[in-house]
């Protein structure tokens, strides 16, 4: 899974000669879900550069000409662009349809939907949320490549598109230019991640913050998949998470954090799984990498003491960490995110 920053497409305008917002066009299909139509007008609308300038411009379009597209809800929404602003995207979303027709039972294109994604320019980033990977596969877009799709749909996905290798136990899948994900809010996990890789984890999380969703579930990329809701219990694993977050920089054992909450390691850790959804090892490795990406991307500490701030036992430790979750070593990491900074000072972001 590809996780490297990119920097968004800049553009001259009148206002700012050096400053063009990266344009973001969601393709609004009849039976669309109004939950989802909103994702990326809610999490790309927000961030701004430090003049702030809108990072993102998000506008939304249909397959005809404007006018009103129907919801699967009792209430059309009027769309203002037609196919043509497809065009100057420099990513498209394509949120879930409850009315895509041949597209689900065949897996083929309308010709009015195919008509409209031949106006986006090669090499423009795509994204689906939900079923909207139906689109981009019946496209053959995923030809190849790897995909998610909602839980319930997946099995059929795949039997529709035998050449997409599907996935469906993450909450999104980023394949560089083409992104899926899975049900729902799992488009949310996907804007915020689309924005952290543009401009960095402290924009991301702002977003997160301000839409009052967590930059990352605790769960981590696993879909919620028939699992049952933990019996109510007062005591939880909370503090001892609270305690481990604060105490990344030393060693931490599976007994000091059963002890904060005064349980047995083996009530601590089935208590543990059952509220997060992974272990509490898991669950740490994934604390400490977010930290040590933090750190690459803000400070300028060198690698050891970023392995020191972040609990790993040896830089070697922290570079496979990295490289099992980022797909770069910390080295790569840093160099790619701070040209991208860099380019943004340039261009006025």
């Amino acid at each position: 899974m590809s996780h490297a920053p990119e920097t968004s497409v800049t553009r001259e305008t009148p206002d700012h000669p050096e400053h063009r917002p990266h344009r973001v066009v969601v393709l609004a299909l009849d039976g669309l879900l109004p939950f989802e139509l909103g994702i990326p007008h809610r999490i790309f609308g927000r961030p701004t550069d430090s003049a702030d300038r809108p990072l993102y411009e998000v506008l939304t379009c249909s397959v005809r000409p404007p006018g009103l597209v129907e919801t699967d809800a009792d209430f059309a929404v009027h769309v203002p662009h037609g196919p043509e602003a497809l065009t100057g995207a420099d990513t498209v979303v394509v949120p879930a349809s409850y009315r895509l027709g041949p597209v689900v039972e065949e897996g083929v294109l309308t010709p009015e939907l195919a008509a409209a994604l031949a106006r986006i320019t090669p090499g423009t980033r795509l994204a689906a949320i939900c079923n909207g990977g139906y689109v981009l596969a019946a496209a053959g877009l995923l030809d190849g490549r790897p995909a998610t799709a909602h839980w319930a749909d997946a099995e059929h996905f795949q039997r529709l598109f035998p050449l997409v290798d599907v996935d469906p136990d993450v909450l999104f899948i980023d394949d560089g230019d083409v992104l899926t994900s899975a049900g729902v809010a799992a488009g949310i996990d996907l804007c915020l991640h689309i924005v952290r890789r543009d401009h960095g984890t402290a924009v991301a999380n702002d977003i997160a913050r301000r839409t009052v969703v967590p930059p990352h579930r605790d769960g981590g990329q696993a879909q919620y998949i028939q699992r049952p809701l933990p019996a109510p219990q007062s005591a939880t694993t909370t503090a001892a998470r609270a305690w481990a977050l604060g105490s990344l920089h030393e060693p931490i054992q599976l007994r000091d954090m059963a002890a904060r909450e005064s349980m047995s390691v083996r009530t601590f850790t089935r208590r543990f799984r059952e509220e997060v959804g992974v272990s509490p090892g898991q669950w740490l490795t994934r604390q400490r990498v977010e930290r040590a990406r933090q750190l690459l991307e803000s400070s300028d500490l060198t690698v050891d003491q970023i392995t020191r701030d972040c609990g790993f036992g040896s830089a070697q430790s922290m570079r496979q960490h990295l490289q099992a979750a980022l797909g770069v070593t910390p080295t790569a990491y840093r160099r790619t995110f701070q040209s991208s900074t860099n380019t943004g000072e340039r261009q006025g972001r």
